[in-house]
């Protein structure tokens, strides 16, 4: 019997299906179906839309993907070719940050938001654990705030120890698909906890040695709203190396600087040394950020050389 339905649950080699009259079904992917996407660590993605074959002892094998309407992916390691798609047909995704406990680098954000651009998906970043940070954290979270306010995007700033923040957070996840992504450590599971009560997922300290993140999310799973939509729980992640991006279209994923890349010379300029660069002249009166300059030139750098530093 074949049915229809949603990918809501990966733990690796099982996937959760919820069909479209409501069912459960714990599924598995055809070994032929497997090399049809071989450079996917993950060929069927949370959030895909699937067909399934019922089997008698009531698993399933997933036969087939729906066209996706988008999705957002990542190289999946610094040595492998191979890429990780972190979630399909999603509505908007959140990138959680902290300045600290663990730091976000600017690079880490720059890169979450290329590839979101680059797959028209829509970003807002979320600041989380104001109740830890001294005056020199607050004075960088509010240069952040700044920086990425002015290029476009929304900020929110939130704790979810406390709940402050929370409710503005909430608003803007009804009745949507999110996908909520960040390094490990900085907060996703007990953001979540806050939003969905009845969620219990567990959390971890961060590791004051090493003032990093350790995992606790496992598997990717979609979580219903008590106000409707889901939330999309993955993972954290070290680094996001970038895919699927040709040098001279890096610069139109930074919007600020595919704005004043209309006054340059030359229409494939990389905004390196070439002549008459209006992004490099933005740059010199303070139109276009030094950090987002700078993480322009690393995606750059990846996509000439096929190269990826997990660090980033």
């Amino acid at each position: 019997m074949q049915m229809h339905g949603l990918v809501i649950r990966n733990t690796g080699s099982w996937y959760t299906v919820r069909t479209d009259d409501g069912r459960v079904v714990e599924s598995k992917i055809k070994g032929n179906f497997r090399l049809k996407a071989i450079r996917n660590t993950n060929p069927v993605a949370i959030g895909d839309r699937v067909a399934i074959e019922i089997l008698r002892e009531g698993t399933a094998f997933i036969t087939s993907i729906e066209a996706r309407r988008n999705y957002i992916i990542r190289r999946a390691s610094n040595l492998s070719k191979q890429t990780h798609i972190l979630a399909a047909n999603i509505d908007q995704a959140m990138l959680v940050v902290t300045v600290n406990y663990p730091h976000t680098t600017t690079v880490f954000i720059d890169r979450f938001l290329a590839t979101a651009e680059a797959y028209s998906i829509p970003v807002s970043l979320v600041l989380n654990k104001l109740d830890r940070y001294d005056a020199d954290d607050t004075a960088y979270m509010e240069a952040l705030v700044n920086l990425y306010t002015t290029v476009g995007y929304t900020c929110l700033q939130v704790c979810a120890l406390t709940g402050d923040g929370i409710p503005e957070l909430r608003d803007a996840l009804v009745r949507r698909i999110t996908l909520l992504s960040g390094h490990s450590g900085v907060g996703k599971s007990t953001i979540i906890n806050r939003l969905i009560p009845d969620a219990h997922l567990k959390t971890n300290a961060i590791s004051e040695y090493h003032g990093k993140g350790m995992h606790t999310t496992t598997f990717s799973e979609m979580i219903p709203l008590p106000e409707g939509g889901y939330l999309i729980d993955t993972p954290g992640i070290k680094g996001f190396g970038t895919i699927e991006m040709e040098g001279v279209e890096v610069a139109h994923y930074f919007p600020e600087i595919f704005r004043f890349s209309a006054g340059c010379r030359f229409h494939n300029c990389t905004h390196r040394n070439e002549p008459d660069c209006a992004v490099r002249r933005a740059l010199e009166q303070h139109c276009i950020s030094e950090s987002r300059y700078k993480s322009y030139l690393n995606i750059l750098e990846d996509s000439e050389s096929g190269k990826y530093r997990e660090a980033y």
